[in-house]
């Protein structure tokens, strides 16, 4: 992550962007409830983000044919102009021009609130990944690379930034079949677009509640569930529900397989796996994982095997210490199920050290929160956070906040636009997506980064401001992380710019960001009552901080369980038995509670939503092209089979970052 203070050669050709006097203080802009700026929708209005042509659905097909056309221009030059490093700037133009998009596109379909968006969305993504897919196995664009990278003398001439981007450019042109006749490049790219339509049709199938008729569930918990008639509509698992029967009716109602869902799930693995053997590899895992630290399935596969023998006695204990709080409060039902974990390993740490969410959550309002993160930033990077108001039209919801981020001596460095409240029909998953990449134009202004954070907290009300648990004010640390990695890492192309970087990497920031949120140096300084103005005590922080060593052997084995999960289905096809059978297989050898007959885990994207990886011409963000098995104790990030190891940090380099207090001597 490159800090704004150490831009270096970029920072010459850049136009410094001053401080603007529209910014206000940002926790303001979190205290304060959006009344007044309900979103006006009549008259003339701006696009989404900003963008012109996105004031309305019909503007993502005018944005489309804008960017297709000038890839089709841009096409022309880079095969035109003679190899140097002028035909790297273009590639990254090309690029952006079809990111700046699909990104946008990507985000839109899944977020906002009118169906007409969410369907233009989806248009788009899927013929910008068409395009995306053409130019991966255009032998002339590859010419025109190849021919800088087999110059050796002008190879040595590049400085290292544009030769790395250059090699990844070359590396997408061969893991997709550039090397094939025309026929075969022609099936790669069909392959290509089958695996987008699969993906983004499973996308779409997570999001969908499970109903059952009313009068199958017990009449005592029925009002758990939302009631539709003669029906009772199941939209998550309720994990946190104190009512053994509630949790155990939820998991088994919402991981109900569905037929179709099962179909296209197969469907995707078994055209994953076509394409890899067509472009030269074993599997469709080990395509993914070419150039990463991991290397190989088999490398993946030794480690996740030695990790659960390590973790098999601990997590046991684990299960047992769970086991017997069931027993202790419900004697009649004590066999541990898989949806027993996240609720009684909750009451554990509350009860050992005395962590009820309650007794937090009036210290983290969101507003103190978001001036702690601004105040934080401030002290270690020289940045600040404002809150600006979006134009008319530039926002899909009116409690959407809009942040720019400054640095005390470079002006401007983006905008994060903050998706942090509850609505119907929002998806479940706090995350990060990247709107628009940094990168060094040619006039030499620097495009500024734009970003999303989606959460799901509560809104507040006309007495109450919204008070995160400290499971959320986590999160918040977490997604923020990411953002900045957007806002700091500025490259001169976008292809690499931000969160953009190799997937093993992609994680540090927003893990580092945990640990701050769990420093009483930090927490301090923004942790009040919201109503009292009392800071939150050392000895609560500390309780909570040894509150995460609870069953922590047990977290960790369900993400063993995942990643294991993830390998087998990507490796060897044709898969040995069914998707379900392999999923119990898998949790009975890797994880250890029993496998639920008639359920599945895929509640998430087990999906490239545009398929448009980093290694391929349009270089989206590597964070949402992800298999992610949202279960009750959480969730997996990665690329499909792209290995991405649990979080591990060496907390020898950690504990020495942190040993010198952010806020300076005595801090």
């Amino acid at each position: 992550m490159l800090c704004a203070r150490r831009l270096g050669g970029l920072r010459a050709g850049l136009r410094v962007r001053r401080v603007s006097t529209r910014w206000s203080p940002v926790g303001a802009a979190f205290t304060v409830q959006p009344q007044g700026r309900r979103l006006d929708w009549s008259g003339e209005r701006g696009g989404l983000f900003g963008v012109p042509e996105l004031s309305a659905p019909e503007g993502f097909r005018v944005a489309q044919e804008k960017a297709l056309r000038k890839t089709e221009q841009l096409v022309r030059r880079v095969c035109a102009t003679p190899p140097g490093p002028r035909t790297v700037l273009i590639f990254d133009e090309l690029s952006d021009s079809l990111c700046r998009v699909a990104d946008l596109a990507d985000f839109v379909k899944i977020a906002h609130p009118e169906v007409a968006f969410r369907e233009a969305a989806e248009e788009a993504c899927r013929s910008i990944g068409t395009m995306v897919e053409k130019l991966n196995t255009n032998v002339e664009l590859y010419q025109s690379l190849q021919r800088l990278l087999a110059d050796k003398k002008l190879v040595e001439s590049l400085d290292p930034e544009t030769r790395r981007v250059a090699e990844l450019f070359m590396f997408d042109f061969e893991i997709s079949g550039i090397h094939l006749d025309r026929e075969k490049r022609k099936r790669a790219v069909d392959l290509n677009v089958k695996i987008l339509d699969l993906s983004s049709a499973f996308l779409m199938g997570t999001h969908l509640p499970n109903t059952i008729e009313k009068r199958l569930l017990p009449e005592r918990i029925r009002h758990h569930f939302e009631l539709a008639g003669d029906h009772a509509v199941v939209d998550s698992l309720r994990a946190e529900a104190p009512d053994d029967l509630v949790r155990e009716a939820a998991y088994k109602i919402f991981l109900y397989p569905n037929a179709g869902q099962l179909k296209r799930l197969e469907e995707l693995l078994s055209s994953r796996d076509l394409l890899a053997k067509l472009v030269g590899y074993p599997t469709y895992s080990h395509r993914a994982l070419q150039g990463t630290i991991a290397q190989s399935p088999e490398t993946v596969m030794e480690f996740l095997e030695k990790l659960s023998d390590k973790l098999s006695e601990r997590t046991m204990k684990d299960f047992e210490m769970i086991r017997g709080m069931k027993m202790k409060l419900n004697p009649q039902n004590s066999e541990l199920m898989p949806w027993d974990p996240p609720y009684y390993s909750g009451l554990i740490r509350a009860e050992r050290f005395n962590i009820e969410p309650s007794l937090y959550c009036p210290f983290f309002s969101l507003g103190a929160c978001m001036e702690g993160l601004s105040l934080l930033f401030n002290r270690l990077l020289g940045v600040s956070l404002y809150g600006e108001q979006p134009t008319k039209g530039e926002v899909w919801s009116e409690d959407v906040r809009k942040l720019a981020v400054v640095h005390e001596s470079e002006g401007l460095l983006g905008y994060i636009y903050c998706d942090f409240f509850q609505r119907a029909d929002k998806p479940h998953q706090d995350c990060h997506f990247t709107i628009r990449g940094g990168r060094l134009k040619e006039d030499g202004d620097y495009q500024l980064p734009m970003v999303v954070l989606m959460l799901n907290l509560p809104h507040s009300s006309r007495n109450l401001p919204t008070l995160l648990t400290p499971g959320m004010m986590e999160n918040l640390f977490h997604e923020m992380g990411h953002a900045m990695h957007s806002m700091l890492g500025r490259t001169r192309y976008q292809h690499v710019t931000g969160t953009r970087c190799p997937t093993d990497f992609a994680e540090v920031p927003s893990i580092l960001m945990e640990y701050f949120a769990s420093d009483y140096r930090v927490v301090h300084q923004f942790a009040r009552h919201y109503q009292t103005g009392q800071s939150l005590p050392r000895n609560m922080v500390s309780r909570l901080c040894e509150s995460k060593k609870v069953c922590a052997a047990a977290d960790m084995q369900l993400q063993v369980f995942y990643a294991a999960l993830d390998q087998i289905y990507h490796g060897k096809h044709p898969l040995r038995s069914s998707t379900t059978d392999i999923l119990r297989d898998t949790q009975e050898r890797f994880y250890g509670l029993p496998y639920v007959p008639n359920t599945v885990s895929l509640v998430c994207a087990l999906c490239v939503p545009l398929g448009l990886h980093r290694y391929q011409v349009g270089g989206c963000e590597p964070e949402r092209l992800c298999l992610a098995w949202r279960l009750p104790a959480g969730r997996v990030l990665g690329m499909p089979g792209r290995f991405r190891p649990p979080a591990i940090p060496d907390m020898r380099s950690l504990s020495s970052c942190q040993q010198r207090s952010p806020w300076g001597v005595g801090g």
